[in-house]
């Protein structure tokens, strides 16, 4: 089969490799999709201190059982399903708390376990043992299953900061992360989406797709100044900050409103993660400021469940897909801002 492995930051190589063969607790899958994320785009450049090369990379996964293991019930060649990314032990004391999203011990898909950048995978048994496989529901593709892992991811952030009725949102980063949040959040009741980016290209395509009530270019226009325009000067209820931007942090603690909740989404860099945070405005305002790392297996299902439902539409975000073949083209057009979501086809 072919698989696309990771060998070195720039050395990603299209392989043939032997068909897997599960455990006695395991499956095996036939990946139909296997989408991108901007954290592919970070391997490729950079590696990642828990992936020990060779590795076939790719999180974002949706597949049909092929082959089941002796131990393993309840699955059935021919069942479709969606692949956690993130899978907690289920054992530690923040995992028993229902904690998942912080477990200490959190293995990956594409990390410490041969992604779905490949023909056919196995779903290790820690997959199985905190419920990480999902069946995909009968009018969802694959191709969208593929998207409920990000979108789980958004669903964590968004229950974190309390995103409701009638709130004024506003999402920084207009990528496929942005563009799902602005998406949730309508869906959860808000008032009105405002969505922040820098790049004008970027900033059209996504509006256009996901239709936020104003669209601002922070090449253009000071972000702050146009959220207290468009907000006679109250600011956001929320600020969900969907960019590796210390600066886009910043600003957030500058555009909520009194009692407002800024969700820290996007990570920064390790070598440069330390922001100014002007702790009068936390103080005064009565600002929340909370992170959002990932997501659990719940999040996942119920991330499936809002897709299949039509609340959070995701397959117009698809905006190319590509064949295994094509890794490397994805991941360059993940870099250039081209598209919003690229999927793999193997």
């Amino acid at each position: 089969m072919k698989v696309a492995r990771f060998y070195a930051p720039g050395d990603i190589r299209i392989e043939q490799a032997p068909e897997p063969s599960p455990g006695s607790q395991e499956l095996k899958i036939k990946v139909h999709n296997c989408s991108t994320c901007g954290t592919d785009l970070k391997i490729f450049r950079h590696g990642h201190h828990h992936i020990d090369p060779p590795r076939v990379i790719g999180h974002e996964i949706a597949g049909e059982v092929v082959e089941v293991g002796s131990e393993v019930d309840g699955w059935t060649p021919g069942d479709r399903v969606q692949v956690i990314a993130a899978i907690p032990c289920g054992e530690c004391p923040d995992c028993k708390r229902g904690w998942m999203t912080i477990c200490p011990n959190q293995r990956s898909m594409g990390y410490h376990y041969d992604g779905g950048f490949a023909e056919y995978m196995t779903v290790p048994h820690a997959v199985l043992k905190v419920d990480g496989l999902n069946r995909i529901p009968d009018s969802l593709s694959y191709a969208e299953a593929s998207v409920a892992e990000p979108f789980a991811c958004v669903l964590n952030g968004q229950e974190l900061a309390r995103v409701g009725e009638g709130d004024t949102v506003v999402v920084v980063g207009a990528g496929p992360i942005g563009c799902l949040h602005v998406r949730l959040a309508r869906s959860r009741g808000a008032e009105a989406v405002y969505l922040v980016e820098l790049s004008r290209q970027r900033l059209e395509m996504a509006a256009a797709l996901v239709k936020s009530d104003a669209a601002i270019c922070a090449a253009d226009a000071d972000p702050t100044e146009e959220i207290m325009r468009l907000t006679d000067g109250r600011g956001a209820d929320v600020v969900i900050t969907a960019a590796a931007a210390g600066k886009a942090q910043e600003e957030a603690l500058k555009m909520a409103a009194r009692r407002g909740r800024i969700s820290f989404f996007g990570g920064l860099p390790k070598d440069n993660p330390v922001i100014a945070c002007d702790s009068n405005l936390v103080h005064y305002r009565e600002l929340t400021i909370v992170g959002a790392n990932g997501s659990s297996p719940d999040h996942n299902k119920r991330a499936l469940d809002l897709i299949a439902s039509g609340a959070v539409p995701v397959d117009d975000l698809i905006t190319h897909r590509m064949p295994l073949d094509g890794v490397l083209d994805a991941i360059h057009t993940v870099s250039t801002g081209e598209a919003i979501k690229v999927t793999i086809e193997p």
